[in-house]
C-alpha cells in the first residue's frame, strides 16, 4: 500500500479509534471483515466505492443503501469515511478495512484484558503454520472451499482460544489473496503488538529460554529499539552457540557483534 492510500488508512485508523467508544463498536470488527471479504469477491463493487472520479456522495449514498439497515451506525460510518477518501488502487480499499477490522478487535482485546492472549496464541499458530507443508498448501489450495479452510483453522485453534484470535484467522484463512500464510499470520501479530505501540521480536535458541532470560532480553532489545518489544522464543536446535533475534526486518546475529553482545549479556547474566 502506498502514497494516498497510505495516508488514507493512517487517518482512517485514527477515526477509527475516536469512535472506539460508541456502542456500535462491538460488531464493527465482524462487520468491516465482513465487508472486506465481499468487496474482495464483487469486483464491480469494489471498484464503485474506490472510484475517485466519482463524488463521495454517490459513493457514501451506495454504502448506507447496502449496509445501513445491516450493520451498525458505527461501522457504516467507518465505511463512510473509508470509501469518501482516496485510494490508489480499489485493492487498496479491500486490505484497509481488513486491517481496520483487526485494529477494532485488538481495540475490544486490548479493553479485555486479552491482547497479550491473542498476540501468543496468533504467533503458536504462525509457527504450527512455518512447520507444516501441509498446512501450507491447505490454505492456500484454490480448490479448497473456504468453509474447509475455516474449518481447519478453528480445528487448530481450538475452542479455548480467544474469540478474537479464531475471528481473524478463519478470515484470514478465507481470503489470503496470494499472501503467504506465515507472512500473512506474522503480520497480524505484528499489528497486535502495535496496538500497544510495541514491537515483536522472534528470538530462535537451541533451548528454550527461561523466564528471567527473557525479562532481560526484553529489556536489552526494548533499549535498543528504543520501544517496549514483547519476546516470542523459538526453539531451534540449528542454533548454536547462542542466538538469533528478528525484530521486523533486524536481525542480530553473530555477523553483527556489536549489537548481539548486548542481547548474549542479558541472555546469560
Amino acid at each position: 500500500m502506498l502514497g494516498s492510500s497510505r495516508e488514507s488508512l493512517a487517518a482512517l485508523g485514527s477515526a477509527l479509534d475516536a469512535r472506539s467508544g460508541e456502542s456500535g463498536f462491538a460488531s464493527t470488527p465482524d462487520d468491516l471483515l465482513a465487508v472486506a471479504s465481499l468487496l474482495a469477491r464483487e469486483k464491480s463493487l469494489r471498484q464503485a466505492l474506490a472510484d475517485s472520479g466519482q463524488p463521495a456522495g454517490v459513493r457514501s449514498g451506495i454504502v448506507s443503501q447496502l449496509f445501513g439497515s445491516q450493520l451498525s451506525d458505527t461501522s457504516v460510518a467507518v465505511l463512510v469515511d473509508a470509501v469518501s477518501t482516496r485510494w490508489s488502487d480499489d485493492d487498496d480499499l479491500v486490505e484497509a478495512l481488513e486491517r481496520l477490522g483487526g485494529r477494532a478487535a485488538f481495540t475490544q482485546a486490548d479493553r479485555d484484558g486479552a491482547l497479550d492472549r491473542v498476540e501468543d496464541e496468533l504467533f503458536r499458530f504462525g509457527r504450527a503454520v512455518d512447520s507444516s507443508a501441509e498446512l501450507q498448501m491447505a490454505m492456500t489450495d484454490p480448490a479448497l472451499p473456504d468453509e474447509r479452510k475455516t474449518a481447519l483453522v478453528q480445528q487448530l485453534v481450538g475452542a479455548t482460544a480467544a474469540p478474537v484470535t479464531t475471528r481473524l484467522l478463519t478470515h484470514l484463512a478465507a481470503n489470503l489473496r496470494g499472501r503467504q500464510p506465515v507472512m500473512a499470520v506474522e503480520e497480524l501479530a505484528e499489528r497486535a503488538a502495535e496496538q500497544r505501540r510495541r514491537l515483536l521480536a522472534e528470538v530462535r535458541s537451541a533451548v528454550d529460554l527461561t523466564a528471567e532470560q527473557r525479562t532481560r532480553l526484553a529489556a536489552a532489545l526494548s533499549a535498543l529499539q528504543g520501544r517496549e518489544v514483547r519476546v516470542n522464543v523459538v526453539v531451534d536446535p540449528s542454533v548454536v552457540g547462542g542466538i538469533v533475534v528478528r525484530v521486523g526486518d533486524d536481525v542480530i546475529d553473530g555477523s553483527v557483534a556489536s549489537r548481539l553482545e548486548q542481547a548474549r549479556r542479558a541472555v546469560t547474566a
